[in-house]
């Protein structure tokens, strides 16, 4: 696979690039989204051929999203990463070039000033940490890397199973334990962390997800993270994620989100959406739907 940059967006005078990791197979969207049956997803013709095949099985990805504003070097959400230990098939031991499209981007690890996390999920968190001389060390040495305080406290409480500890011992408590990990309070209206950059609370799939929103020369883009995996959950917001820690919350947030941006002209950038990734919320019958901005 290449590694040269896979597209970019413009929002402002800001250049959002999208950082590929991973294609996910097609039993992914089955199990991620058990609701979205094929029938279900065959019905929106608007899915094919980006988002789904003619079969109504949802084409599903791994990538992150980069980007300077207010002079920080920013990354949002790190992936799966590379040589790791996971239960799920699909995750377990990568070997992707994700860090040389990440430089070919123009963001270095080295130049990365802040991490944000939208959450502490297996497949978000992974590239935290890469492997030196048999020990997992920050991947992103220079940079603050931010998450919710609700979502840390959340985990901090919560009784894991083995493939998550490994998950936390191998890229979560390795930045906590070089003083990088930074968690912030983020009230309903949100917490402005730079310029232009604010964190959403959008609770459900997890108990501290955010989103981000950056807004530049009155310009806004919104990456979603996991509160929606799929712009099949556009037309139908009741669809949740079989991991959601609280489904009825997850289908709240999403219904407000949406109804939020519809119409507004705002880029909202999926975490797991495939090419084209990116587009305009609006609205469809009585639901919505994504109207799709290609990447450059």
């Amino acid at each position: 696979m290449s590694t040269s940059p896979a597209g970019s967006w413009t929002v402002g005078d800001v250049t959002v690039h999208r950082i590929d990791e991973v294609l996910l197979p097609p039993a992914t969207g089955p199990w991620l989204l058990p609701d979205a049956t094929p029938d279900l997803v065959t019905r929106q013709d608007w899915l094919r051929p980006d988002f789904a095949d003619s079969d109504g099985i949802l084409h599903i990805d791994s990538h992150s999203f980069a980007f300077t504003l207010a002079g920080l070097r920013v990354l949002v959400d790190t992936g799966i990463g590379n040589g790791k230990t996971r239960a799920n098939p699909a995750w377990h031991d990568l070997r992707t070039d994700y860090l040389e499209r990440l430089t070919a981007a123009g963001f270095a690890p080295e130049t990365v000033d802040l991490v944000i996390l939208t959450h502490l999920h297996t497949d978000h968190v992974g590239w935290n940490t890469r492997e030196v001389d048999g020990e997992w060390v920050p991947t992103f040495p220079n940079a603050r890397y931010v998450t919710s305080r609700a979502e840390r406290e959340f985990w901090s409480g919560y009784d894991m199973d083995e493939p998550r500890k490994q998950m936390f011992r191998d890229s979560v408590i390795p930045i906590e334990e070089a003083r990088l990990l930074d968690t912030i309070g983020v009230p309903a209206g949100g917490a402005e962390i730079a310029p232009g950059l604010r964190l959403i609370p959008t609770p459900g799939h997890t108990p501290g997800h955010i989103a981000v929103r950056l807004t530049s020369q009155g310009a806004t883009a919104l990456i979603t993270g996991d509160c929606v995996h799929h712009p099949v959950q556009f037309a139908h917001p009741a669809i949740g994620s079989c991991v959601d820690i609280d489904p009825e919350q997850s289908e709240a947030t999403r219904r407000k989100l949406l109804a939020s941006l519809a119409g507004t002209g705002a880029l909202v950038l999926g975490t797991h959406f495939p090419p084209p990734t990116a587009g305009h919320v609006i609205t469809h019958g009585d639901t919505y739907r994504l109207s799709p901005v290609p990447a450059a």
